[in-house]
């Protein structure tokens, strides 16, 4: 299983919550403070919300989740292979789960991610890949903190 993410910065929280769920016809997978995603069967589409009254309407960062370990790692093989530039975490906490990811960014900076969610995670934060702010506040920040991680 691998589907594209796309991580958005939204002004309220709540009221993204109730346009999506309506769009999509789904509800939130999770659901924190200033942080929602949504796991969409059709179109496969990871949903991530990230309350940001800074910066809404845009685009947060983006991605696509994988099954597993393995893809990841395969992932930055091929990525280096063809001359681009990698920073791989592995077992990082961030938007509330324990990640594997590796990260590019694309010609104009934006923000790339390939990852596996390892468990659920009751904190948002963990920290931050090499080089590259891409969560929102209060997410990826530069303190690791494994408490409340559950597998």
């Amino acid at each position: 299983m691998s589907r594209v993410q796309l991580a958005l910065n939204v002004a309220d929280l709540d009221s993204a919550v109730e346009f999506y769920s309506r769009l999509f016809t789904t509800e939130p997978a999770k659901l924190r403070p200033g942080y929602a995603n949504f796991s969409i069967a059709e179109p496969a589409l990871k949903l991530v919300l990230i309350e940001n009254k800074d910066a809404p309407g845009t685009v947060n960062h983006l991605g696509v989740e994988v099954a597993t370990t393995d893809e990841v790692a395969s992932a930055q093989q091929r990525l280096t292979g063809v001359g681009l530039t990698t920073a791989a975490e592995d077992g990082v906490t961030c938007c509330y789960a324990v990640q594997d990811k590796v990260w590019v960014h694309d010609t104009d900076g934006l923000d790339w991610e390939v990852y596996t969610v390892l468990a659920d995670a009751e904190v948002p934060a963990g920290r931050l890949r090499a080089d590259v702010s891409a969560c929102g506040p209060g997410c990826c920040s530069t303190e690791t903190d494994t408490a409340g991680v559950s597998a």
